[in-house]
């Protein structure tokens, strides 16, 4: 460096106008004097360019405002030191502060200004080299990008497992764009031919996305798995495709917060979409241009590494259904004589299943055909005696009594009837949404008071259980009876568990149990520590009338009616059971897919009356049960109209001004069953409410073994109390 005693005596000197116009003609270089307290002395055109301060701005000032705020007067100050010390300071390249705050890359250097040997200030000498820093770094970028597509593109080329290879995609894709995270979403065929949409992920555990369900075609997939081409959004939450797809209207609850998004598909040879690549950062405008053509480049490798490895599957999987069907060739010809034995057998096994579905059959048939006669005839009985409970005198208690008794036998008659019925899968259910836990736990308190002290009773709720559809009364039911058969299989205590959790039935198991469909069921385990059964006991246990309990201890109905309810409803059971070690019974019930709210049962009010002259008119053919059902409506206060068929009743129905209720049996004489009289009723009077009753109806009211939707009804025999409850019910029910 040239020293101010130096510039002195050198001849041909310059003036300090000629200096001046020299300094401020370096306009691409600041030229900065300050004193030797760091504050500003000259400050030339280039660095007013570069830095956007003038000379009369920054004369005077302390040089450290160039510098970041929270490391200027330290930065300055170490500058200083430096050039007081070697003669230089500074020199590192680094980020610059401009007077409007922006940023901009730079180098710049200090030198001291002597005079006599006593430096009397400093030179500050800086370079903006902000353009070629972003060459650098676009070119580091390049550079990098090409490392990552070559290291992918070789570990592409060695792996043969689909899922580490889409892995090493996802990962490398991240790396890439400098995704937070990112997936890929690929269709998988497998060796079934079924087709699955798999994923990976990078950036994030499966378990961030294992809880939401499968990206659908909306606006914002479906040109990625469409094959129309890159989505790239600086805000996807901003983009007009967002957010317009019900439920969620946009990312789920709990899912990983994105802004940039950028979305690739991936395509074979073939031109079908394979996949697709979808990255995601938290803050917008991370994604560029670049990164479309790092990812475009990556998703192509992807497809040829993708196409190979199901060639080479489809190749390995043909060269082994060949090597399957010689060997099964040899085999055949091997044990011909023993599969003709096993299929012979197995034409017995399905020759006794045959006749077994058709002594079931037969026997619906036949309880079917009775039990409406039989229900009838109870109604009568059962409807009668309920009247002389109620009017017996209270000092007649031999009366009383008598009346008790031979309730308790009609009651009986009536509950053997529903067995059968329940057995035959021909009682009407009325499913609900259940949470089985709740249902089960409870449960267990009437449970242990069922079975006494000397049962030990253990309940077992399994977590994250599914909700099925299903009676509640009717499986509550169930529960109490294998809960009862299990206490009789228990002669001097034990203990017994109720257990639920999720189960998954899959296809092997539905090719030896033909009659049971694959899927996700929830299980109800009823296990006791009794005495057990052996194997021929454990096949007939569902058979109506089968029992091993002493004569007058049991119908041999509980098991086949637990058997039935749950085949209508869809179901499977099955028995567990060994000599002396106990038996296990498990309940399968399909899971309900998708969102239903459990219904709610009103409070019931024993003997509602009528009010306000209320009409109800009866259709019954059976004309005791009809005469009962009228005496009963009218002890209860409403007014009352009577037809023995579906004609008179519509009738009746033009003739009446007031008619507010439609109670009507199901199976009617004169060509009209009870559906359609309130169908024509209902076309007369639409706001007629209706109230069926039946001992037996098939594919009337009843469909499948579940009541029509927002059918009522009332199964004989019914008490005087049931019909008055069920009818201020239906009366007080608001119309939708």
């Amino acid at each position: 460096m040239i020293e101010a005693d130096d510039l002195a005596s050198a001849p041909d000197e310059i003036s300090a106008a000629q200096w001046r116009q020299i300094v401020n003609g370096a306009t691409d270089t600041a030229i900065i004097s300050a004193d030797e307290r760091g504050l500003v002395t000259s400050w030339n055109t280039g660095a007013s360019r570069i830095l956007g301060w003038s000379e009369p701005e920054m004369l005077g000032k302390s040089l450290d405002r160039i510098f970041a705020a929270d490391a200027g007067q330290a930065q300055l100050r170490k500058e200083m030191e430096d050039a007081t010390a070697h003669g230089r300071g500074g020199g590192e390249e680094g980020w610059r502060l401009r007077k409007d705050g922006s940023r901009f890359w730079a180098v710049g250097e200090l030198s001291p200004i002597r005079e006599g040997g006593k430096i009397v200030g400093f030179v500050k000498i800086l370079r903006d080299r902000t353009i070629q820093r972003k060459a650098e770094e676009m070119i580091r970028e390049e550079r990098h990008s090409l490392e990552v597509l070559n290291r992918a593109g070789s570990a592409l080329a060695l792996e043969t497992d689909l899922q580490r290879l889409v892995q090493i995609v996802t990962d490398a894709g991240v790396e890439l764009s400098g995704a937070e995270f990112g997936a890929f979403f690929y269709n998988l065929t497998n060796e079934a031919g079924e087709s699955y949409m798999l994923y990976t992920l990078s950036g994030a555990p499966l378990e961030a996305f294992s809880k939401f369900p499968m990206p659908r075609n909306t606006e914002v997939f479906a040109p990625t798995f469409n094959g129309e081409g890159i989505v790239r959004s600086d805000d996807i939450t901003k983009d007009p495709r967002y957010g317009k797809n019900a439920p969620r209207r946009g990312m789920p609850e709990g899912h990983l917060p994105v802004r940039s998004y950028l979305a690739v598909p991936v395509i074979s040879r073939t031109g079908d979409v394979i996949g697709g690549l979808f990255f995601g950062h938290g803050k917008p405008g991370v994604f560029s241009e670049r990164s479309e053509r790092g990812l475009s480049g990556l998703a192509a490798e992807a497809a040829v590494a993708v196409d190979n490895v199901r060639l080479s599957q489809a190749s390995h999987r043909e060269i082994a259904e060949r090597k399957r069907a010689q060997e099964a060739l040899v085999e055949l010809n091997a044990t011909l004589e023993k599969q003709v034995i096993e299929r012979t057998e197995q034409l017995k096994r399905n020759e006794e299943a045959l006749r077994q579905s058709q002594k079931m059959e037969a026997v619906g048939q036949l309880t079917g055909g009775v039990a409406h006669d039989f229900n009838n005839l109870l109604q009568v009985i059962m409807g009668n005696l309920d009247t002389l409970q109620r009017n017996v005198p209270s000092d007649s208690a031999h009366l009383q009594r008598a009346v008790r008794h031979a309730m308790n036998g009609a009651q009986r008659a009536a509950s053997l009837t529903q067995r059968l019925l329940a057995f035959s899968r021909r009682q009407p259910l009325d499913p609900k949404p259940i949470d089985v836990n709740v249902l089960v736990n409870g449960l267990s308190e009437m449970v242990h008071r069922t079975l006494g002290e000397t049962i030990a009773v253990e309940t077992v709720l399994g977590a994250g259980l599914w909700r099925v559809e299903a009676d509640p009364n009717e499986l509550e039911a169930a529960i109490l009876n294998l809960a009862v058969n299990a206490r009789d299989a228990m002669p001097n205590g034990g203990g017994l568990t109720l257990e639920t959790g999720n189960a998954h039935i899959d296809e092997a198991y539905v090719a030896a149990h033909r009659e049971v469909v694959a899927g996700q069921y929830v299980v109800i385990s009823v296990t006791d520590t009794g005495v057990g059964m052996d194997r021929q006991t454990v096949a007939q246990a569902f058979e109506p009338f089968f029992t091993t309990k002493p004569v007058g201890k049991g119908t041999g109905l509980g098991l086949s009616q637990v058997y039935g309810f749950v085949k209508q409803s869809g179901g499977h059971v099955k028995i567990y059971s060994e000599l002396g070690q106990g038996t296990t019974v498990k309940i399968y019930l399909p899971r309900l897919l998708g969102d239903s709210s459990d219904d709610t049962t009103p409070d019931e009010t024993l003997n509602p009356e009528a009010t306000q002259e209320e009409t109800i008119l009866v259709v019954e053919d059976d004309a005791d049960v009809r005469a009962y059902s009228v005496d009963s409506l009218r002890e209860l206060g409403y007014r009352v109209l009577e037809a023995h068929d579906g004609p008179a009743a519509l009738r009746i129905l033009d003739r009446q001004p007031r008619v507010d209720l439609l109670f009507t049996d199901v199976v009617l004489p004169g060509g009209m069953t009870g559906a359609q009289v309130a169908a024509q009723a209902r076309a007369i009077r639409p706001s007629l409410k209706v109230l069926f009753t039946t001992g037996y109806a098939r594919n009337s009211i009843i469909h499948h073994g579940r009541l029509d939707k927002g059918v009522q009804l009332i199964v004989k025999p019914f008490s005087f109390n049931e019909l008055a409850a069920k009818v201020r019910d239906v009366m007080d029910q608001v119309e939708n």
